[in-house]
């Protein structure tokens, strides 16, 4: 695994997780810090690749959108379920039935004050960066709550664990991008930092593209930097420099 070249052309699309990649990790998802730079960074970067730049967040939109104002970008938030292209009306996916894993959440959050519970529109997440010592608990709960539902899907993540739809994800999400104006046709870039973005790289590189992995631990993605400060020094790099010509075919 390579670290970061000048990857960038004028016909890439860029995809970007947002916890952990572009911003640093916080004990609570409200208490994320976005370097004001970012937001004029990722603008650049729009204008240069022709709008073919998106966030793809397991977070919800309501919980993204103030981190990025004023900038708009297009967006798949909840893991791909509900998905905002470039052109056209948001797509959403069924509402899975969530209340077997939320009442489990509940019972838990009640008995330990550490845990947190984050309710979306079509999945959850609990959360225990502040109570690690309760990660066992937490996944054997979530795990047994939808042991008997096919259409919910379990992610263990960095500090937390979530209960989503099994019929979407982050990979299908950037496909169903990379079929669409502006981004179809390009080169696609993802970076990521959790397990829950395997799924991306996987796609991306399968359509001839990078996957870009954002800290330590194991990735099918080809490149890797260190650490949201390193990623994001690339992208001012790339938002200042000129795009790295085409290779011709």
């Amino acid at each position: 695994m390579r670290t970061l070249p000048r990857l960038l052309t004028p016909r890439s699309a860029l995809f970007l997780d947002f916890d952990g990649t572009l911003a640093e990790l916080a004990p609570r998802p409200d208490a994320v810090v976005v370097p004001r730079e970012l937001i004029a960074v990722l603008d650049q970067l729009q204008t240069q690749l022709d709008g073919a730049v998106a966030v793809i967040t397991g977070r919800a939109q309501a919980d993204i959108e103030p981190f990025l104002a004023p900038l708009r970008l297009p967006a798949a938030y909840e893991h791909g379920a509900v998905r905002h292209p470039a052109h056209g009306a948001p797509v959403r996916a069924p509402t899975p039935d969530l209340d077997a894993p939320l009442a489990a959440a509940r019972t838990l959050v009640a008995q330990y004050p550490g845990l947190l519970l984050e309710h979306k529109q079509t999945a959850m997440a609990l959360h225990f960066r502040l109570a690690p010592e309760l990660e066992s608990t937490c996944t054997a709960a979530m795990a047994a709550a939808i042991a008997h539902d096919p259409g919910l899907q379990l992610l263990r993540g960095k500090a937390v664990v979530e209960v989503k739809s099994a019929h979407v994800s982050k990979g299908l999400a950037i496909a169903a991008f990379m079929a669409e104006a502006p981004f179809a046709g390009r080169e696609p870039i993802f970076a990521g930092d959790d397990v829950t973005d395997e799924a991306g790289f996987e796609v991306v590189q399968r359509l001839g593209g990078t996957g870009v992995k954002v800290g330590e631990g194991p990735s099918c993605a080809v490149l890797r930097v260190p650490d949201p400060v390193a990623l994001r020094a690339w992208l001012l790099q790339a938002a200042r420099l000129p795009l790295r010509p085409e290779t011709p075919a």
